[in-house]
């Protein structure tokens, strides 16, 4: 998926909701057998309804996504250093590194450009509350968001790209076209969505934007 950026300010953390509590669960890192990982914590009152920057966004219904997927911090053990991103496209995690052994897991969905690049970036930018610009093979097959290619979609709850976006280049300062973005489409978490590059719900998406810093000291590692 083709978009637009501008630069941004880094935002301000925000206050999170915490549901603590810890738990296993099962799953698979690529190449290797299933392993046990430990949930520390689990941020499932996260979810609800809250304004943003002038935009309301809704709640989720988040018992309606399945639990591996709410935001937690996990058991990960990994020589990336702390602040590095690591994409699961094919278990949909994104894990975000704390150190010590620990992780912040993120439920994603993967869209087809999600699946076409693997290896390793950097977060050139992040963009709040971004304009979305379809590309046009997009446009051929859905004459609707034709008009969307050249002036773009304005920001907002049914935006595709959601609450925030991050876009990735290479060590040779090349885009990669591969993005981290929000989602209004809550539902497709966890699922190989029809386009699009890696989506979080919005909740989430705001969450690691303001963990992540721009710059090629962050690393971001697709698998």
């Amino acid at each position: 998926m083709r978009f637009r950026t501008a630069t941004t300010a880094f935002g301000m953390l925000l206050a999170m909701g915490l549901a603590s509590c810890t738990t296993t669960s099962e799953t698979k890192t690529a190449g290797n057998a299933p392993a046990k990982v430990e949930t520390a914590e689990i941020f499932t009152d996260s979810y609800g309804k809250t304004t943003d920057s002038g935009y309301a966004l809704p709640a989720i219904p988040i018992n309606r996504v399945d639990k591996k997927f709410h935001r937690q911090v996990v058991n990960y053990e990994t020589d990336r250093k702390r602040g590095t991103v690591i994409v699961d496209t094919k278990n949909r995690f994104l894990y975000y590194v704390l150190g010590n052994g620990k992780a912040m897991r993120y439920g994603i969905g993967v869209g087809k450009q999600g699946f076409a690049w693997k290896g390793e970036a950097y977060v050139a930018w992040k963009q709040e509350w971004p304009t979305w610009h379809p590309p046009a093979e997009m446009a051929e097959r859905k004459p609707e968001v034709a008009k969307y290619v050249e002036k773009g979609m304005e920001p907002g709850i049914t935006n595709p790209l959601g609450a925030r976006a991050m876009y990735l280049f290479n060590d040779e300062g090349r885009d990669t076209m591969f993005r981290l973005h929000g989602t209004p489409e809550w539902s497709s978490i966890g699922t190989a969505a029809s386009s699009g590059c890696i989506r979080l719900m919005n909740q989430d998406v705001i969450d690691l934007y303001n963990r992540v810093r721009p710059g090629k000291g962050t690393r971001v590692v697709v698998l």
